[in-house]
């Protein structure tokens, strides 16, 4: 199927990353959030996402007006009533997204597609609330996903070649890499390799191998990554990392995927990274 109009569900970083990109490559988008304040933020950070595009010369004035102007705002998913591609960004609690795609189900079409950019859960199991989970699969961005090359299609047990191939064909469009992951595993591809990289990197802090900056130093420089391992969870939420570590340990029955003290230890003070002001690293100062 082609797809024309896509709703995006939950206003975040994600959410609005993705609707964003979208809007910029032509398609219609519908942005939903529960809280209306959540969707105005989204389009102040979108607004100031292009104002730095149009100042690197990217993007024109105009083309950052027509871009707002297909983004429809709304707190009601009842508008996604006429969307073929439904892009689900809620929060990483797979009781609630099984409750919103049941949600979904009877609302959008039955021609549309429903997808997650779940980074971690198991497609298979979200389309389980849906009548038709052959129509069900993964769609993960990076965040931020106007800038991030890649996205990840995932198929659930029961995704269909077609809703596949619809998919590759939309993140052609929005000018990204696509890979396919055939196998529903947790963490995919990407994070499946990354969380064993972030447990390695914690556990040689907490063992005083090294500290946060030389172990970011050395990953950055040794292994030509572009941020290091404290850097991206501390960018990313430190307790994001802490709950795929917590769902591996659980779907691979391995304690290899425990989280290591020291990291549960900054999940109970709070240290949530950069959002939260303090991570692996301090930002207080450098926010004020």
């Amino acid at each position: 199927m082609e797809i024309q109009k896509v709703g995006v569900l939950g206003a975040g970083a994600m959410g609005t990353g993705i609707a964003n990109l979208a809007a910029m490559h032509g398609f219609e988008v519908v942005l939903c959030d529960l809280h209306e304040e959540a969707v105005q933020k989204s389009i102040s950070r979108m607004e100031r996402f292009m104002d730095k595009s149009v100042t690197r010369g990217k993007m024109t004035e105009e083309e950052k007006a027509q871009t707002l102007q297909r983004i429809q705002q709304t707190t009601n998913m009842e508008d996604f009533q006429d969307v073929d591609l439904v892009i689900e960004a809620v929060l990483e609690d797979l009781d609630l997204k099984k409750s919103v795609f049941q949600q979904l189900d009877a609302i959008v079409p039955e021609s549309a597609l429903l997808t997650t950019n779940t980074s971690s859960m198991s497609i298979t199991e979200i389309a389980t609330a849906t009548k038709n989970p052959s129509r069900v699969a993964g769609l993960h961005f990076f965040n931020p996903a106007q800038i991030m090359k890649l996205v990840e299609v995932i198929r659930g047990l029961e995704t269909s070649d077609e809703t596949i191939t619809s998919l590759k064909q939309f993140a052609e469009r929005v000018k990204k890499e696509h890979v396919e992951v055939k196998k529903d595993v947790p963490g995919f591809i990407v994070n499946r390799v990354m969380i064993p990289h972030f447990i390695e990197s914690i556990r040689l802090l907490e063992e005083g191998v090294a500290s946060a900056e030389d172990i970011d130093k050395a990953v950055k420089f040794g292994l030509n990554y572009p941020m290091g391992p404290f850097e991206l969870q501390d960018f990313a939420g430190v307790d994001i990392g802490y709950h795929v570590m917590e769902y591996f340990k659980e779907e691979f029955n391995d304690a290899r995927f425990a989280a290591p003290l020291l990291l549960k230890q900054m999940i109970r003070a709070g240290h949530h990274g950069r959002k939260a002001g303090v991570g692996f690293y301090d930002y207080r100062e450098e926010d004020k």
